[in-house]
């Protein structure tokens, strides 16, 4: 498993973003150096987990729980290959593109170690957004996105580090429940009856989706 490109923003402001300045990190490009990651702070106040990039809209994306974004490359040459055109590393906005991880099949809680120093910990599932829509200019996009359910995963930051593209990826620890980032993302999207079945994943669990599950199991 390895990491094939560290991906940092070129903000741009745009009018398809509900960003109150229409600034947009979402146009992601491959970073020639090394690059810092740490926890950025509570969502509303900390960004990115990564020097260098950039959040547009702090109340909707980034903070502790959303400071990394991964997507495989596997899936982005799937949706290429569906969309007919060239899809390069970190055009999904993804901070980390990666090669032979199992990125929408990883557990919530499932723990990375990338590089010598990084730990994270996958945390939740990309919802998509008019942002996204708007800046891959495919029509009907956020549908076709949600019925596919391969999100890519956000990650939160266990232990700061300094990455680069090359660096190895190894899976250092997997939860003993079967909540995956595919099955959280159709949870709080097309299959609310799932919801559930996320608080099994404990205290990994999102704070934003662990209130949805515990809102459906209230009213159950």
């Amino acid at each position: 498993m390895q990491l094939l490109s560290v991906n940092l923003a070129r903000p741009r402001t745009a009018d398809y973003t509900d960003s109150p300045s229409h600034v947009t990190g979402i146009d992601k490009r491959p970073a020639d150096g090394p690059v810092s990651v740490t926890a950025p702070g509570a969502k509303g106040v900390g960004g990115s987990g990564l020097t260098g990039d950039t959040i547009g809209d702090l109340r909707h994306h980034g903070g502790d729980h959303q400071a990394v974004y991964a997507y495989a490359r596997e899936d982005l040459d799937v949706w290429a290959r569906e969309l007919g055109r060239e899809l390069t590393g970190g055009v999904f906005g993804e901070n980390l593109t990666t090669s032979g991880v199992d990125v929408n099949g990883a557990r919530i809680g499932e723990r990375w170690r990338i590089g010598a120093d990084l730990l994270l910990e996958v945390s939740s599932a990309r919802i998509p957004c008019r942002t996204f829509a708007g800046w891959l200019g495919e029509k009907g996009w956020v549908k076709t996105f949600t019925q596919r359910a391969v999100p890519g995963a956000y990650l939160r930051v266990i232990e700061p580090g300094e990455i680069r593209a090359g660096d190895p990826i190894d899976l250092v620890h997997r939860p003993g429940h079967d909540v995956t980032v595919s099955q959280l993302f159709r949870a709080v999207t097309t299959e609310p009856d799932l919801l559930p079945k996320l608080l099994d994943a404990g205290d990994a669990l999102h704070p934003e989706a662990r209130s949805k599950a515990m809102r459906r199991t209230a009213s159950s």
